[in-house]
């Protein structure tokens, strides 16, 4: 084989030279690759909701004293002096029946009364003389007894065409109107006293248990969430409905206001005792890992740490915790998922503005370039 002569051979390593010299400038130039920043991820510290609720229910303001109010007669209703709401006080006249047939009654039984008088003075007077026996006195006595008797029962139904209330409070429900004819004890309208206001609720049979071990509760209203009451229970049924299968209770409302009217909707939560409180994390905040729930605790230096833990119930937005957090670790509620076990964050704590960073955390400066 003939050899290459010497000018191709020193034009093959000239132009390798520059090859060479072209890839170490071109790798001169390029930057190095900047590392990922660190995760901004919202956090929360264990301890700072109320997590010593055991379950809300949702109940009727009552109240513990209602009456339904009829008349003691039959007759036909000819006025009806108060309307729904109106707060009454004890005596006040209500309602109205015809009075006719009472004071026909009334007129003939006083009539038989001053006859029956006049024939025991008339029979006293004769026996003084001896002129009828003893028996035949007695008998005007009786009879004049009776009359007096009945006289007084004429003169009381009398009394009864008129409705009064019994006791200070509010008209409830109205059912009988002007011009309507009622029954003796037919319902005519409710009263109900405001000065003893409570939450009327139904307790599912899973969680008598717990709620017989309990007292205290935390009430709210429907249309004015910013109203906060404190309640206790005061009565159980100890007989389950038999429709619905729950239990009725009774929670009474200490210290109530005017903003409280009967028929609201109220909440309600059941207070656990103090040092039986359980911790509550967003449901947001779980993970499971290997099928079991864990969440994110952020340790000192910003890195995170997966750590199991045991739950007591789940409910609509919340978990209860049972173990394995302490009230003031700091853990991760958004974005569970996107996280590994040593990766370290910046810490956005959500009770301060979602642009900030949380309290304490020093800001975070973007590393310089790599020339």
């Amino acid at each position: 084989m003939r050899s290459r002569p010497a000018s191709a051979r020193r034009r093959l390593a000239g132009w390798l030279l520059t090859l060479s010299l072209l890839a170490l400038l071109a790798a001169c130039g390029k930057e190095a690759p900047r590392p990922e920043p660190i995760r901004p991820v919202l956090t929360r510290l264990l301890g700072d909701d109320a997590g010593d609720e055991l379950v809300g229910y949702s109940g009727e303001i009552r109240s513990r004293y209602e009456a339904a109010l009829a008349f003691r007669i039959p007759g036909k209703i000819t006025a009806r002096l108060v309307d729904t709401g109106a707060v009454v006080s004890a005596g006040q006249a209500l309602a109205r029946l015809d009075p006719g047939d009472s004071a026909l009654s009334a007129a003939a039984a006083s009539a038989q009364l001053q006859l029956a008088s006049s024939d025991r003075q008339r029979f006293r007077d004769l026996r003084a003389r001896n002129f009828v026996s003893a028996a035949a006195l007695e008998a005007r006595e009786t009879a004049f007894k009776a009359a007096r008797a009945q006289a007084e029962l004429a003169k009381n139904q009398a009394a009864y065409t008129v409705l009064r209330a019994d006791q200070a409070g509010v008209v409830g429900l109205i059912s009988a109107e002007v011009g309507q004819v009622v029954a003796a004890g037919q319902t005519v309208m409710r009263l109900a006293r405001a000065d003893t206001l409570e939450v009327a609720i139904a307790i599912p049979e899973a969680r008598m248990p717990q709620v017989r071990a309990l007292k205290d509760a935390e009430i709210s209203l429907w249309a004015d969430p910013e109203a906060r009451y404190q309640g206790e229970l005061r009565e159980m049924s100890p007989v389950a409905d038999p429709v619905t299968r729950t239990y009725a209770a009774r929670v009474a409302i200490r210290d109530p206001d005017a903003r409280i009217l009967l028929g609201m909707t109220a909440k309600l939560r059941f207070l656990r005792p103090p040092g039986r409180q359980r911790l509550t994390v967003p449901l947001t905040a779980i993970f499971q890992h290997d099928g079991k729930p864990a969440l994110w605790v952020v340790k000192g230096d910003q890195s995170v740490e997966l750590r199991p833990v045991a739950i007591a119930s789940y409910r609509e937005e919340t978990a209860v915790l049972e173990s394995g957090a302490r009230a003031g670790e700091r853990i991760v509620v958004a974005g569970v998922h996107k996280l590994s076990n040593g990766e370290r964050i910046r810490v956005i704590d959500r009770s301060l503005p979602a642009a900030g960073p949380a309290a304490g955390a020093a800001p975070e400066r973007p590393p310089a370039p790599t020339r």
